[in-house]
């Protein structure tokens, strides 16, 4: 009945997504065939691996009664190299039929065959059929090439010097321009009310006074006070990072299979873990746009919408993490091409376990 209930409250909630934003009813616009691999590209794609190993390991040491095995389609060739097309045709098949696998299925350790060596990924489709309706969750693994804590840190001094600036010229304004204000139907009132509760919502229009110099001078103060506020009111945190174009892929695979589904970011520092459910009710309010979530063009991510959500409104999965060891490599491709990447080993993280037992498997 659990199950079930599960599979009705996504479907539930899919129905308050606005169609702008994901329309479930249009057919799924079929990925466009990558024309150069780049560097950069197998980079990320080897950080991705890395930080997918690390949540494998992590949840096998541990001593919670699940183990994780691998379940993604992975590839090492790249665009220019043999067999990759076909992979490509394949993987968009695969999409259209069952939806987007997670990278990492967990299972209870009863239900785990020693056969499977933690790796069903090149299964056949049919024995798959009966192995993955039996697992507990699936993980999508993303990965940021940031050590979380430093940057929160570093994003709260500079929140803090931006703070300073807003009221040292809130002040100026109220102290020094008191009388050219009072002219200015409304502008006292809007000066007065900016205070730590409503910088994140506040919101004016930079007036052009030029009639006389202080005027001028006010207008300039005013426009510098709102570039300040702006600042204050764009995303400042580190996020978790699912795309907008999948959300329709995981919701498929989740119908196919009635398995829980979460996603997980992985920092060189620590690893959050949010639900798919929890994702799909953030997207379905339209006020939590700007302030619960943020949609991005993502550089990282071929310049594909992303949903950017602060890791705080999730779980902690890992902490102290261990770094890897980074190595560059080399690939060579078609007519005498190289590509010189970074490849990363090693590396080991301790799981917060109460967490993962509260979070994860009891949805």
């Amino acid at each position: 009945m659990e199950s079930r209930n599960y599979l009705l409250e996504i479907n539930r909630i899919i129905k308050l997504i606005s169609p702008e934003l994901v329309d479930f009813d249009s057919p799924r616009e079929p990925g466009r065939m990558p024309t150069q691999a780049s560097s950069e590209f197998i980079t990320n794609r080897e950080q991705g691996d890395w930080a997918e190993e690390l949540v494998l390991h992590s949840f096998n040491s541990s001593n919670l009664p699940i183990c994780a095995v691998k379940y993604g389609k992975s590839e090492k060739r790249v665009t220019g190299e043999k067999g990759f097309d076909e992979f490509f045709q394949e993987y968009q098949s695969e999409l259209d039929t069952i939806g987007k696998r997670p990278d990492i299925l967990i299972f209870d350790k009863a239900d785990y065959k020693q056969e499977w060596n933690y790796n069903i990924s090149g299964f056949l489709s049919s024995d798959l059929e009966t192995i993955v309706p039996k697992a507990k969750a699936g993980v999508e693994i993303r990965s940021s090439s940031f050590l979380y804590q430093k940057y929160n840190i570093s994003q709260e001094l500079e929140i803090a010097k931006r703070k300073s600036k807003i009221f040292d010229i809130k002040s100026i304004l109220l102290n020094e321009y008191k009388a050219e204000i009072e002219t200015k139907k409304g502008w006292r009132e809007i000066i007065e009310n900016i205070n730590e509760d409503s910088l994140g919502l506040i919101s004016f229009r930079a007036p052009s006074w030029s009639s006389s110099p202080r005027l001028k001078e006010l207008s300039q103060h005013i426009s510098q006070l709102k570039k300040e506020i702006n600042s204050i009111q764009k995303r400042s945190h580190l996020s978790i990072t699912p795309k907008v174009e999948d959300i329709k892929v995981v919701t498929k695979w989740i119908n196919k299979y009635n398995v829980p589904h979460f996603y997980f970011q992985v920092f060189f520092d620590k690893v959050f873990g949010i639900s798919f459910k929890t994702i799909l009710e953030l997207i379905s309010k339209p006020e939590n746009e700007g302030v619960k979530y943020f949609l991005e063009s993502d550089v990282k991510n071929q310049n594909k919408t992303t949903i950017k959500i602060n890791p705080e409104i999730g779980f902690p999965v890992a902490t102290n993490i261990e770094m890897p060891e980074h190595i560059s490599e080399l690939k060579e491709l078609n007519r005498g091409r190289l590509l010189f990447y970074v490849t990363f080993r090693g590396g080991v993280s301790a799981l917060d376990e109460n967490s993962i037992l509260v979070n994860l498997l009891k949805q």
